[in-house]
């Protein structure tokens, strides 16, 4: 017969459980699965209901010691009472939702009437942040998909929406722009994918060097994309000027 748990274990460990920082259970979680985290990893599956709600709490008060520790009285300061709950809701369910939120529901379709031409979506709005000093990054991204007999049909809409979910986490450009073109090819499986990203970094205009006028432009080509030199002109020639 098996026997159960002594009752002061299991009061212990409910203890530990009660008082350990929501953060550290999932982390707990996620180190368990073998899963990365990093800044632009996705992390949704890890969290159940209601602990996003407590993680917001508790980011609220780490916010609050970061604010105290540059020495800005928020006790005093009306403008900045509510500016750790402010960040911390900001961080977890805006700017960085991508991490904490599944991803969104995306309708496929088969390739009914086999299209086989060039379709081109643009531009969508860029709107993300850098890893290395959380600074914002704003710009805009075309996609090129040359589709076969075989490819899942998705709504214009959704490609704006798998961008915003890649984006909306703690992001460097060019690892960005991969996660981008590995989850349109994942979703339609196309002959040929083409993605082009032009983004303002915050972290040079606004800190740093404050050069205000650079621009990061980076590319993803695959498929026939990348064997057909034709092709890629075609696609590049139909940008907009200004890209």
């Amino acid at each position: 017969m098996t026997q159960s748990k002594p009752t002061t274990i299991i009061a212990a460990t409910a203890s530990q459980a009660a008082t350990e920082a929501v953060s550290a259970r999932i982390r707990r979680r996620v180190e368990a699965a073998g899963q990365r985290f990093s800044a632009n990893d996705n992390i949704a599956e890890f969290i159940e209901p209601g602990e996003l709600d407590a993680l917001l709490e508790e980011v609220t008060g780490k916010m609050q010691h970061v604010l105290d520790s540059l020495v800005i009285d928020t006790e005093q300061d009306h403008n900045t009472a509510q500016t750790a709950h402010r960040i911390a809701r900001m961080y977890l369910k805006e700017v960085f939702e991508g991490r904490y939120k599944a991803a969104p529901p995306i309708t496929e379709f088969p390739n009914a009437e086999q299209l086989n031409e060039l379709m081109i979506v643009g531009p969508i709005t860029v709107r993300s942040a850098c890893s290395h000093h959380f600074c914002p990054i704003m710009g805009n991204l075309w996609v090129g998909v040359m589709p076969n007999e075989h490819t899942n049909v998705i709504g214009l809409s959704k490609y704006e929406r798998l961008a915003r979910w890649i984006m909306s986490r703690p992001q460097i450009q060019e690892e960005a722009i991969v996660q981008l073109a590995d989850l349109i090819q994942h979703k339609t499986k196309p002959d040929g994918l083409a993605l082009i990203m032009k983004s303002t970094h915050f972290c040079m205009s606004w800190r740093g060097v404050k050069d205000k006028d650079s621009k990061m432009i980076n590319s993803v080509m695959r498929g026939v994309f990348l064997k057909d030199a034709t092709l890629r002109r075609e696609f590049l020639a139909l940008l907009p000027r200004e890209y």
